[in-house]
């Protein structure tokens, strides 16, 4: 693992951090969904992940390609990047539901075994 893909893993985990905190302060779908603050913040959030994915290495990617799903994390930025308004609120909320919470641990895990 290249030193650039462990301050990536961490600044991922950062924004995944900070959309789980936005979960705990703001609430369940209802109040995404109406709550524009919010939704700004967990789809930035989500927006820089996907950037942040596309700087790791080709190495590291493919070394992890199991474990993660990074071409669908690359995939939802560009979703986000260029169709914003056609953006889906249930597709939104299930990957930081779900999906996030597997990103958190897969990079808690890389930064343990790498430190």
């Amino acid at each position: 693992m290249q030193s650039n893909d462990i301050q990536r893993i961490r600044h991922i985990l950062q924004y995944c951090d900070d959309i789980a905190e936005f979960m705990r302060r703001f609430g369940g779908y209802h109040k995404f969904v109406t709550d524009r603050a919010y939704h700004s913040a967990v789809s930035m959030c989500i927006l820089q992940i996907g950037e942040l994915v596309g700087g790791l290495s080709s190495e590291f990617r493919e070394e992890t390609k199991d474990e993660m799903q990074w071409g669908m994390i690359r995939g939802i930025r560009n979703w986000f990047a260029h169709s914003y308004r056609e953006m889906d609120n249930e597709i939104i909320w299930d990957t930081i539901s779900n999906s996030i919470p597997l990103l958190m641990k897969f990079c808690n895990e890389v930064i343990e075994r790498e430190g």
